[in-house]
């Protein structure tokens, strides 16, 4: 499957984005989809994730209440609306896909086999 990132962009600290990821191939129901981000230095951040058929979601602590994330199967689209942004949320953000069948939700970025390319998030203060 690839993937396609997109939304990205600056917005001041209190402001909203939303990220919007595109997948093309074959997607199953047993797939998990997930965002993850990544801050200069830091290691990658497991942010939000969500299965495929029945769209349940699991949330990084950093980001529980602020953001969310959705989908749209037949739009094969995955979707992170972020609100109460802080400039620590600045990153690149990536969307994930697991099409391993696991039916769980994972949060270490080895047990996500499709990567996008990446859409920058800068928040000012």
């Amino acid at each position: 499957v690839q993937l396609q990132a997109s939304g990205g962009g600056l917005v001041q600290a209190g402001g909203s984005l939303r990220l919007s990821c595109a997948a093309s191939g074959r997607i199953f129901s047993s797939d998990v989809m997930a965002w993850f981000r990544q801050a200069p230095g830091k290691e990658r951040e497991f942010v939000a994730g969500i299965t495929v058929n029945v769209g349940s979601t699991y949330y990084g602590e950093s980001v529980k209440g602020r953001f969310t994330i959705s989908r749209d199967n037949a739009k094969n689209t995955v979707y992170l609306q972020m609100s109460s942004l802080k400039p620590e949320d600045t990153a690149i953000y990536y969307c994930a896909a697991d099409t391993s069948r696991a039916l769980t939700i994972r949060t270490g970025p080895r047990s996500y086999g499709s990567w996008g390319q990446g859409t920058q998030v800068t928040v000012s203060s």
